[in-house]
Parts: structure tokens; C-alpha cells; sequence
């Protein structure tokens, strides 16, 4: 891996919040290097390092590896974290239920 690949990475893993500045994957990644980083992600994934996995999807913007992380944290019942997951992957069948779960908690609280 570059050097300037390694700090975009690097970069990306940084970034923390429910709200991700951006969704696109790093600029400048060959097809080739998204193929690997998926796999070494995949690996990751099937290992149980499901935050390594992420960052490295998240990196990628792989939206099915995005969604399998999305899945693993609401099995642990992290639905905020899952939400994110969904979201980055554009996966709006996963993602509209949290929201209606949401909002179904908002109303309830406003009543």
C-alpha cells in the first residue's frame, strides 16, 4: 500500500459522530486496490473484527460489507450504529424501520 493511501485510510478511520461528512469512498483507489481492501475487510468480517472490517468498508464505500456490519450491530441491538451502516450503504429497506422506530419513540415521548 502508498503512503498516500495508507493516510486516507488513516483519515477515514478518524472520523467518528453519527453523521458522516461524506459517503463517497476514497478518491484515487484503483478497482484493483478496492478489490483487495475488500477481501483483507471480508477476512476481517468473518474473523469477528467487525470494527476493522468497517473502517475498511467504510474506506471502500463497499455498501454490501457496509450492510453485513449494519446487520452485526443490530443483532447487539446497536441500532444507531446500524442506522449509520445502512445509511452509507444507501440500504433504504434496512434503514427506513429504525427511522419509523424512531419516530414511533419521539411520538411517544411528545404525548
Amino acid at each position: 500500500m502508498t503512503d498516500e493511501l495508507k493516510k486516507q485510510i488513516a483519515e477515514k478511520q478518524g472520523q467518528q459522530g453519527f453523521i458522516k461528512v461524506t459517503d463517497s469512498p476514497v478518491s484515487g483507489l484503483t478497482d484493483e486496490q478496492k478489490v483487495l481492501l475488500n477481501r483483507k475487510g471480508n477476512a476481517l468480517y468473518n474473523e469477528g473484527d467487525i470494527e476493522s472490517a468497517r473502517r475498511i468498508f467504510t474506506t471502500t464505500g463497499y455498501s454490501d460489507g457496509l450492510t453485513r456490519v449494519g446487520d452485526k450491530y443490530m443483532e447487539n441491538n446497536e441500532s444507531i450504529n446500524a442506522l449509520k451502516q445502512y445509511v452509507l450503504a444507501h440500504n433504504k429497506k434496512k434503514s427506513e424501520p429504525i427511522y419509523e422506530d424512531i419516530a414511533k419513540i419521539i411520538s411517544s415521548m411528545l404525548k
